[in-house]
């Protein structure tokens, strides 16, 4: 598995994946998420990804959406903390149509006022439906809790408040300020040659640089331990615990990466599952996450379980991460971690679409990236004694902030 490299003079990067497959997979990614919206402009940046769709200077709603679906093709974006990614599925022979419709869509949505009306209704409606699901719900307000007062701890989708306020103006500002030719990758799984694939992508991508070339966003510095508890109309205990954790850069994920894995990744053989699930009883879903941003990241643990066992369940989790701190993996559980976190990664990029758009989410952040057999050589390095140095580092029981959802009586 190699990747294919291109620059434009525009400052647009390029990566690509020759594959034979009949069905292509390209994306753009823009290096502009929640983060990098002013405070009144919370949720803006999703707001866009939703209005790039409604028309631009050549096409109307309804033949942005049916360029690639009367062709078979599937169009799609999404909004993360500090990215924007607009991708489609297609059959090989439309490289062409799709580049010159994302191009279109990125340089000339014109977001009718019709459109922005109608918009921030489907979003309200979306914030909404993510209130009634509290085991989603918990994980943005409690991103929001350690990370409080900083733009990456805001909600991607917004307040009611912000989205209400959102004029035609703050659109086109956020565009002009972050679409910017030199803050986006092209990124293709395909069967295309890589001198054709520029060749459209330098034709149809007349997008400007950006005037600031030193943009840097606003580093998280300041980490508060907080707890929090909020009573909700729910019939289960929600429980979320965390801290802080390694950005995208420090040299310690891949390890980080591998211990979040042990302790509750998605497999059912973690000792959190095993424990607290399997042995007890005590929750139906327990899991761990590590998700690092460019300059900070953090970690958690997420349960749900009875009222009656919430107490049992945390003493239990910190007893997990104790164990962690204090007893290397022996050679054969360590080798057993290493198979199955690679074996994950290898089924995710099996499919095509999910590599397309891990690899240009890293181009992004990295300006190049590591092939799935260098990041297996990685996982394989890990040490049984750097496991126990980063849980040391990381799982501090006085440094675990913790928010907790409780019925109502």
């Amino acid at each position: 598995m190699s990747y294919q490299y291109a620059i434009l003079p525009n400052g647009i990067r390029i990566i690509h994946r020759q594959t034979t497959s009949a069905v292509a997979h390209c994306g753009v990614a823009i290096d502009a998420g929640t983060r990098d919206e002013l405070p009144e402009e919370n949720g803006l940046a999703h707001f866009i990804e939703h209005l790039i769709f409604k028309g631009t200077k050549n096409r109307k709603a309804f033949h942005i959406l049916s360029r690639l679906e009367n062709v078979g093709g599937d169009l799609n974006a999404y909004t993360s903390k500090e990215e924007t990614f607009i991708h489609a599925s297609f059959l090989t022979k439309y490289y062409d149509r799709t580049l010159e419709l994302f191009a279109d869509i990125l340089s000339n949505s014109t977001f009718p006022e019709k459109e922005i009306k109608k918009e921030k209704d489907v979003v309200l409606d979306e914030i909404n439906s993510y209130k009634d699901s509290p085991a989603d719900l918990i994980f943005d307000e409690f991103e929001e809790l350690i990370f409080n007062g900083h733009p990456v701890g805001n909600s991607i989708l917004g307040t009611p408040e912000t989205v209400k306020s959102f004029q035609r103006n703050s659109i086109l500002n956020f565009v002009k300020r972050n679409y910017m030719a030199n803050r986006m990758v092209v990124a293709s799984v395909g069967n295309i040659d890589f001198n054709r694939l520029v060749a459209l992508i330098e034709l149809y991508f007349k997008i400007p640089k950006s005037d600031n070339q030193n943009y840097k966003r606003i580093a998280f510095e300041q980490y508060t331990p907080t707890t929090k508890t909020v009573f909700k109309s729910n019939f289960q205990v929600h429980c979320i615990l965390g801290t802080i954790a390694y950005p995208f850069k420090n040299k310690k994920r891949t390890i980080l990466a591998l211990l979040n894995n042990i302790l509750g990744g998605p497999g059912m053989n973690t000792r959190l599952n095993l424990n607290i699930r399997e042995r007890y009883g005590y929750c139906y879903n327990i899991e761990s996450h590590y998700q690092p941003f460019s300059d900070t990241g953090y970690f958690n643990i997420y349960l749900g379980t009875d009222n009656g066992y919430l107490d049992k369940s945390i003493q239990l989790i910190f007893k997990e991460l104790k164990a962690l701190k204090e007893t290397k993996l022996g050679d054969l559980q360590l080798h057993r971690s290493k198979q199955q976190i690679i074996g994950q990664l290898a089924i995710s990029l099996e499919s095509k679409l999910n590599e397309m758009i891990s690899i240009g989410k890293s181009h992004l952040f990295f300006d190049e990236v590591d092939t799935f057999e260098k990041i297996a050589e990685k996982v394989e390095n890990v040490t049984a004694s750097e496991l126990m140095e980063v849980a040391n580092e990381i799982f501090i029981p006085e440094k675990f902030s913790r928010l907790t959802y409780l019925p109502k009586d």
